[in-house]
C-alpha cells in the first residue's frame, strides 16, 4: 500500500486521516495473465491501481483483438465512461502478465468523497489523469501516420516497447505485425 500512498501524494495533498478513511474503499486483488479486470458488457465499478504487472484495454471485433491502451505500474486502469455513467463497458481490460492491483470500490469512494475534500480531490485527479492519457493516445491515431505513431510511443512511452509483445503493439498501432517489424527495422538501421 506504500506505493499507492506515494502515488496519491504525487497527485494531491493527502493527510494521514484521509488515508485511514480511504482504507475502507480499497481491496488488494491479484489477476493471472489473461484474466479480465473488466469484461465488455459489465458496468465498471472500480478503479484499479496497478502495483505490479501490466494490462491492456481491448475490443474484440469479429474474433480479432484490437488493443486500445496499456496500463503499467503506478497507473490507474478503468473504463472512465462506464465508471462515470453506470453504463455497460464497451471493451475489456485484461491482464497481460500476472498483476497485483489495489481496487477502489466506486460506491465506497463516492461515499467517502462526501466526507473528505481530499478524497473527493483525489478521485477527480485520478479520473482527470486517466482521461488525459486516453485522449492523448486517441489523438496519435488521428494525427499521425504509422511511422509517426511508433516514434511517438518510442519517445513518450518506452515501456510499451520494452514490455508489450510485438503482436499487441501492432494491434495498438493499427498495423500488421509484419508492417511493425519493417518500421522497427528501418528505425534500427
Amino acid at each position: 500500500m506504500d506505493n499507492l500512498l506515494n502515488y496519491i501524494r504525487s497527485l494531491t495533498t493527502f493527510s494521514d486521516e484521509s488515508w485511514e478513511l480511504l482504507q475502507s474503499a480499497l481491496t488488494n486483488k491479484e489477476f493471472k495473465k489473461a484474466d479480465f479486470l473488466l469484461q465488455e458488457g459489465e458496468i465498471c465499478n472500480s478503479l484499479f491501481y496497478i502495483n505490479k504487472g501490466f494490462g491492456k484495454s481491448q475490443y474484440e471485433i469479429d474474433g480479432t483483438i484490437k488493443n486500445t491502451g496499456f496500463f503499467f505500474e503506478n497507473e490507474i486502469a478503468t473504463n472512465i465512461n462506464s465508471f462515470g455513467s453506470g453504463l455497460p463497458s464497451e471493451y475489456n481490460i485484461v491482464a497481460c502478465e500476472p498483476m497485483e492491483t489495489i481496487v477502489f470500490d466506486k460506491n465506497q469512494l463516492f461515499h467517502l468523497a462526501k466526507q473528505s475534500r481530499e478524497i473527493e480531490t483525489l478521485g477527480r485527479n485520478c479520473i482527470r489523469l486517466f482521461a488525459s492519457k486516453q485522449e492523448e493516445l486517441s489523438k496519435i491515431h488521428q494525427l499521425y501516420n504509422t511511422q509517426e505513431r511508433y516514434e511517438y510511443i518510442e519517445k513518450t512511452y518506452p515501456q510499451f516497447l520494452q514490455r508489450v509483445s510485438l503482436s499487441q503493439l501492432a494491434s495498438f498501432l493499427g498495423v500488421t505485425r509484419e508492417t511493425l517489424s519493417r518500421i522497427r527495422k528501418k528505425r534500427i538501421s
